[in-house]
């Protein structure tokens, strides 16, 4: 195997011009910032050894989890199908992120990449004559528990795994011809808003939350066009599904949060979970949320030997009305954790979510790591106090980043520090 960094110098023409400018982690793959055809990063990852299933037909069978994807390239002509193994049995887990507590990176990656991805191209914006095939897999979003399904391609499916930060990845991909999906029982909640055309699609995302069903089922049925009002229902690309549903649970959980009574002390939870490291701030002030990552070099989005890239997004009371940028779909992942955690409190909080990405996380699994591993940081104990100098000990003894380096990279620190409150002057 080619060494990983002399294979990133050789296609950026040996310039670190992208790794210092933290490009790379900006782009994560998606917009070719370096001006390269092929992402150097996505050459490195697919080096990594971790096996495949080995494809002996055209025609593939196995019990999907069930699983699908919507493509992005081309939009709104994209490609979707399903994600099958192949082979039959419960395999509930291998689409389940909420099921995945404890497992490895490499558990996570291996076991994602037995699913084949199936590849049917269609118009998102208007679908309704597009046949069986998209009928299936609409009917394989919404079901419940794995069914069998058989995919005939038109050439043995092939090709690279898929790696991202923000979706899931997967195995060999391939164009089919048909798909045959075995009857299944919708997941209750979900089939009411597939049923009901009149309601709108934040509605319907909103209301399976509520009613228990898990973010992953969600975020699958709002991405085939299951959701929404009559024939203003379109595909959407799974990346961007991700992030949508992230982003409207967030939203309707801060209505409540916003308003509550602050907490009364100083919080700090902290965790550790595929080499990120985590601690996240709760202040007793009106809410505002700010997320700030550090990755280090050698990390999946950083390629750099020894240069560190630091990004950070934040909201304050009224929250954002543009795109997160810097931190993307992380941003509104571990928001809704937040959010819930406030929620199920009855309170509100000033909120700083500081993530450390270490050399061990060094292939990209996608953002449900964030919205996992936030909500298993704050089902721990805090620590309190009744300053924010009271928790600065702890997180300067368990993240390598030290008080200084947040505060330099933190919008809501700085607006904490500076601004006059109220009881500042009792």
């Amino acid at each position: 195997m080619e060494n990983q960094s002399t294979l990133f110098d050789e296609m950026t023409g040996g310039s670190d011009t992208v790794v210092k400018n933290g490009l790379c982690n900006v782009c994560k793959g998606t917009r070719r910032l370096c001006g390269k055809d092929r992402c150097p990063l996505m050459v490195k990852f697919y080096t990594k050894k971790i096996n495949t299933p080995v494809i002996k037909s055209n025609d593939v069978t196995g019990s999907s989890p069930p699983a699908v994807f919507v493509g992005r390239y081309g939009y709104p002509k994209v490609e979707i199908g399903p994600l099958l193994p192949t082979f039959m049995g419960d395999t509930t887990e291998l689409d389940k992120p909420e099921l995945w507590g404890g497992k490895s990176m490499y558990d996570i990656a291996a076991m994602r990449y037995q699913l084949v991805r199936g590849k049917y191209r269609i118009d998102a914006t208007d679908f309704a004559k597009s046949g069986k095939i998209v009928d299936n897999v609409q009917e394989l979003a919404l079901t419940a528990k794995p069914v069998n399904v058989e995919t005939y391609f038109e050439k043995k499916p092939s090709g690279r795994i898929v790696l991202d930060d923000e979706i899931m990845p997967f195995g060999p991909s391939g164009k089919m011809s048909s798909i045959r999906v075995e009857n299944g029982r919708f997941e209750h909640n979900l089939e009411k808003s597939y049923y009901d055309t009149d309601m709108n699609s934040t509605d319907a995302v909103v209301a399976a939350y509520h009613n228990g069903t898990f973010v992953s089922e969600i975020e699958k049925a709002f991405s085939v066009g299951t959701m929404g009002v009559g024939k203003r229902r379109r595909f959407v690309p799974t990346r961007w599904s991700i992030t949508a549903v992230d982003d409207i649970i967030g939203k309707n959980l801060m209505k409540d949060v916003r308003y509550n009574e602050t907490i009364d002390e100083f919080r700090l939870f902290q965790w550790k979970g595929l080499d990120n490291w985590w601690s996240i701030v709760m202040m007793p002030v009106t809410w505002r949320y700010e997320m700030i990552e550090a990755w280090y070099p050698k990390t999946s989005w950083n390629p750099s030997p020894n240069e560190m890239v630091v990004a950070h997004d934040h909201e304050f009371f009224e929250g954002r009305t543009q795109y997160a940028d810097n931190i993307t779909g992380a941003y509104y992942a571990a928001r809704l954790a937040v959010t819930e955690y406030l929620q199920s409190i009855g309170r509100s909080a000033g909120v700083m979510v500081f993530r450390e990405v270490h050399p061990g996380y060094d292939i990209p699994l996608g953002v449900w790591n964030i919205r996992e591993n936030v909500r298993a940081a704050l089902r721990t104990q805090p620590y309190t106090a009744e300053s924010l100098e009271g928790l600065w000990p702890q997180i300067n003894a368990f993240m390598d980043l030290k008080k200084e380096r947040w505060l330099h990279n933190s919008e809501i620190l700085k607006d904490y520090l500076i601004q006059r409150r109220i009881e500042d002057f009792y």
